[in-house]
């Protein structure tokens, strides 16, 4: 082999003077610092800035219930509940992705926790499980007088549920459980009133 085919064969490697290497470097130091400052100044209002509280918004439950009745053909649940509950919304869904018409209302207890009932006159055990985000079977609560099933789910929130003269009542949370035999107290009451 020629020493002009080997020199071909052989890599180049470029040799850096101490101001080129300088001038490599500053370019990506320079990114570095510029990237910090931008994460610095987006942190700092996200930092100072609390997370929201989840406000009420104090819907009229009874008189939004007494509408819905014609369309549920029973009369929704309205409990009413001691001082410091308040509720975020509450709606009649006659058609929606289980099939099963559903009252509904969001309901935020003293301490802001969120419980949300969910009443059907047409109940099923697939209904059930959808509505408790597949909560399994934790054992049974008594609450009101009743026993309630509760169930457990491996997101934190709990669910009770009550079958009863026909219909199928829901609650689910992330709320202590005291807080749900509250509900649940108030739910029973409001039962026994039909």
């Amino acid at each position: 082999m020629s020493e002009q085919q080997q020199d071909q064969e052989t890599p180049v490697t470029p040799v850096l003077t101490a101001k080129q290497a300088k001038r490599a470097n500053a370019t990506v130091i320079g990114m570095l610092i510029a990237t910090g400052i931008t994460v610095l100044l987006v942190l700092v209002p996200v930092l100072l800035n609390p997370a929201p509280k989840m406000q009420t918004r104090n819907v009229d439950v009874p008189a939004i219930a007494n509408q819905a009745a014609g369309d549920a053909g029973y009369a929704p649940l309205a409990p009413e509940l001691p001082e410091g509950w308040g509720s975020n919304y509450a709606r009649w869904e006659a058609s929606n992705s289980s099939g099963v018409p559903v009252w509904e209302v969001g309901y935020l207890t003293p301490e802001t926790a969120f419980i949300r009932l969910s009443e059907t006159n047409a109940g099923n055990p697939t209904w059930i499980a959808q509505v408790s985000g597949d909560a399994s079977v934790a054992g049974e609560r008594t609450a009101g007088g009743q026993t309630w099933e509760l169930r457990d789910s491996p997101e934190g929130e709990a669910s009770m549920v009550l079958e009863k003269d026909g219909l199928t009542v829901v609650l689910t949370g992330k709320a202590d459980l005291a807080e749900f035999d509250v509900l649940a107290e108030a739910v029973v009451r409001d039962l026994g009133k039909e």
